[in-house]
């Protein structure tokens, strides 16, 4: 009985999971194409990298800046590799919990920076809670790693 149990929870689960991984792979892949000017103007919180290196220098106001820069850069690399990862069901538990640490670190920077208003108006606290939430899974369907596993 317990494992029909299991089987029932699982199966409630998949798209709700599926459209948690989607939703976080998404929100991150629009920030990226935003840096890289593939949004309009109207639609464009920086617009181009350089703007978004300012705007990074803004939030580690507490590192050096070639640090800071390099941040900007790292931030950018992580924002594409670990949607990517999730969209594809691919080492989903470390690309959530990356994606989680990653929210994370841009929300206590963002407080720190900004005031606690920036990060809730952004849903970066929704973010980072959803990734966690997507990490303490115990399986992912419509996944790579699923199909690995069989």
């Amino acid at each position: 009985m317990l494992l029909k149990a299991n089987t029932m929870t699982d199966q409630q689960n998949q798209f709700p999971q599926l459209f948690l991984r989607l939703a976080l792979s998404v929100t991150m892949l629009s920030a990226v194409a935003d840096r890289f000017g593939w949004w309009s103007k109207e639609n464009s919180a920086w617009g181009n990298m350089i703007n978004f290196e300012a705007y990074t220098r803004k939030l580690t106001f507490f590192l050096p800046e070639a640090l800071s820069t390099f941040s900007a850069y790292a931030a950018t690399f992580l924002e594409t590799l670990l949607p990517l990862m999730l969209i594809l069901g691919f080492k989903t538990k470390i690309a959530a919990y990356g994606s989680g640490l990653l929210l994370l670190i841009f929300a206590l920077s963002m407080t720190a920076a900004l005031g606690c208003k920036a990060p809730l108006d952004y849903s970066v606290w929704v973010g980072c809670a959803g990734a966690f939430l997507l990490a303490s899974q115990q399986k992912y369907s419509f996944s790579i790693d699923q199909l690995i596993k069989k």
